[in-house]
């Protein structure tokens, strides 16, 4: 394992990466079981139905199979309607019989004794025709039989069996929502079902279908008036006189007899939610569902489920590509056109495959979709956790050198961190310790860098709450910059009240220094204006944000000028006029080391009178004119009350032996 991969790890944490692991594998789970879980299987079958009813093959009446049918007009003709009267059933098998028919199924329960069934029962044992008499139990279809009515029924079936007259299970089950959807099972103790009994021993049957439990295979007519199936009122049979006018239709078929009413066993089918694209019309009964299912054995039209390691490769697929797409850093439109080609791929499969002839009755489309979310949210939600403890970390690390706002804001908008070198105008700062190299050779090492830390701690907190960039640290030296990486319009101001704070928390160090310590000196600090060339330096292994240029160096040589001119900090003049504060007395014009250009110099004094720094820049202007005999004058008030300033007492000295405007050189 790569150390990226166990950092990621470590700051992900164990907990969230057992959730993940479980949302993972519940993704799997999705993927591979929707058709079990109830939300899913809804959607699933929705689809189904749409792939069913896209795919059903047009068909022109099927010339193998009639439909033999009790209405609604039967009834009122009889005058019965449950149970339907079973003399014009008699008298209709009577002519089926004469006029040829292959087999004869009854979808017509008869579990109520009637006073017709002697009739029936001849009519049943006279049949030169094989016929399957309808067959449920209480046990697998309670809804449909009483253990009563089947018992009647099983005694009518003892009275009218013979080698021709043969019971059939007519069980159709639906599914959860109540949609004949697929072949029912053969239940031990029941009879073989009705399509299957028809066809059984003869040249149509299909031994494939014994134990088929896959999808009904619904056909559309190809135009409104030619049905799928020819559908016959039994009335027109029953009567000799008009039975011959559809002998066509009779004559070599299959004949199935049942009930065709509106509010009696009419079943919900792929179509339901559609409507059949031809007819338009959304149920079927009971006898037309068996019908179909007769015809599709007829056909062999046998659909394979896809194989089982199809399924889990596919779960595998789905669940695989979520994880991928979530790891995957792109710009969210290619990302977007990505989720939804997948998206779009995952919904076009199942149709091809049913295009293809295979059973999609139980293929997870919607499983796919769900397995890819959870996955995709489980990994995203790690890498959400991961780059927040990542961004945590490099929060934290930027605010050791920049402030918490520019820090935060640089993790919003990274460009804002240029990663090469530009060009800019910033406020630059060097501070230094007097005495601390002397001091490293005077205590032990365990000292030393307790005291160091100490101090760079205090230091390097009053340029980040003043909103600076820290640059590095020299030793004891502090090295920082305002204007970079973001630029604010108080940056001048800040930066000057940071170095007179610098020099305040220098002289709290001091005072904190422990007994036995050698008294530590006062720190010094540069600052100025200037430009610069500020951004990420250094090799391809290790980089540091910086700043390089004039402005830098002037700054360092102005913290050194410090001791020369008994002064604690010293702003150019281009710092100081861009600041906006007043604190400043003006400590002469100095040409600095290894500088040709001089550079007038200001001391911070927020805390002096307003009149003492006044006599300052009155004396400084005194001897930029050259009159002499003023800056005596203006000297001599000065020391009136500067005799414990050695700052002032220092510039005294430098105006009264420079000429007019004359910088004071330092060595």
């Amino acid at each position: 394992m790569g150390l990226a991969a166990r950092r990621g790890m470590k700051q992900l944490g164990w907990q969230r990466m057992g959730i993940a692991a479980i949302l993972v594998a519940l993704a799997l789970y999705f993927a591979f079981n929707s058709w079990r879980l109830p939300l899913l299987h809804d959607a699933e079958a929705a689809l189904y139905d749409i792939r069913a009813a896209s795919f059903a093959p047009p068909t022109d009446t099927d010339k193998r199979i009639t439909m033999v049918v009790y209405t609604a007009d039967t009834n009122r003709a009889t005058g019965q309607i449950s149970p339907v009267d079973r003399t014009i059933l008699a008298k209709a098998l009577v002519q089926i019989d004469q006029l040829g028919a292959k087999g004869i199924g009854i979808d017509v329960l008869f579990d109520s004794p009637q006073d017709d069934d002697d009739t029936l029962r001849a009519s049943l044992k006279a049949m030169r025709t094989p016929v399957f008499l309808a067959f449920a139990d209480n046990r697998t279809n309670p809804n449909a039989i009483t253990y009563e009515q089947e018992q009647d029924l099983r005694a009518f079936m003892a009275s009218a069996q013979t080698d021709l007259v043969k019971p059939a299970s007519i069980l159709l089950e639906t599914d959860a929502d109540n949609v004949a959807r697929r072949w029912p099972r053969q239940h031990a103790g029941l009879p073989p079902l009705l399509s299957l009994a028809l066809t059984n021993g003869g040249p149509d049957a299909d031994p494939r279908f014994a134990k088929y439990t896959g999808p009904i295979r619904y056909r559309i007519p190809t135009a409104s008036d030619r049905p799928v199936f020819d559908k016959i009122p039994i009335d027109l049979l029953a009567d000799p006189e008009t039975a011959p006018l559809v002998a066509e239709a009779v004559k070599g078929r299959y004949v199935l007899i049942g009930g065709d009413f509106s509010d009696f066993d009419q079943f919900d089918t792929p179509f339901t939610r559609t409507g059949n694209p031809v007819t338009g019309e959304t149920r079927m009964i009971g006898v037309e569902v068996h019908a179909s299912m007769l015809a599709q054995l007829l056909d062999k039209a046998w659909k394979a489920p896809p194989a089982m390691w199809v399924n889990v490769l596919a779960a595998l697929l789905a669940v695989g590509l979520g994880a991928l797409t979530a790891l995957v850093q792109t710009r969210t439109w290619v990302l977007a056109l990505a989720v939804i080609a997948q998206f779009g791929f995952f919904l076009a499969v199942p149709f091809v495959v049913e295009r293809a002839g295979f059973d999609t009755l139980g293929l997870p489309a919607t499983g796919w979709l769900v397995g890819w979310l959870i996955a995709y949210t489980a990994l995203s939600s790690s890498l959400r956790a991961i780059n927040a403890a990542q961004r945590e970390f490099a929060q934290g690390a930027l605010g050791k050198y920049l402030p918490r706002s520019v820090a935060a804001e640089i993790m919003r908008n990274p460009e804002r961190l240029s990663l090469h070198g530009e060009k800019r105008e910033i406020f630059c700062l060097f501070s230094d310790l007097e005495g601390f190299t002397k001091l490293t050779h005077a205590v032990e090492p365990e000292v030393i860098a307790r005291l160091l830390n100490d101090y760079l701690d205090r230091l390097s907190a009053v340029v980040l709450q003043y909103g600076g960039t820290l640059d590095k640290f020299v030793g004891d030296a502090v090295v920082a910059f305002w204007g970079a990486p973001i630029a604010y319009p108080d940056d001048g101001e800040r930066a000057v009240k940071a170095a007179y704070a610098m020099y305040l928390a220098g002289e709290e160090f001091r005072k904190a220094v422990p007994e036995g310590v050698p008294k530590i000196g006062r720190t010094r600090v540069g600052l100025h204006y200037g430009d610069a060339v500020v951004g990420n330096f250094g090799g391809e292994g290790r980089i540091q944000y910086t700043a390089l240029g004039d402005a830098m160096n002037t700054a360092a040589r102005l913290e050194g000028a410090n001791k020369p001119l008994d002064t604690k900090v010293l702003v150019s003049r281009e710092a100081a006029e861009r600041s906006g504060l007043d604190w400043f007395r003006p400590m002469g014009s100095v040409t600095l080391r290894g500088r040709k250009t001089p550079v007038d110099i200001f001391e911070p004094v927020p805390d002096m009178a307003a009149e003492k720094r006044n006599l300052a820049r009155d004396a400084v202007s005194a001897h930029s004119a050259g009159e002499v005999e003023r800056v005596q004058a203006l000297t001599d008030t000065i020391l009136e009350s500067a005799h414990e300033d050695d700052a002032m007492m220092n510039l005294i000295e430098r105006l009264r032996h420079t000429h007019k405007g004359e910088s004071y050189v330092l060595g």
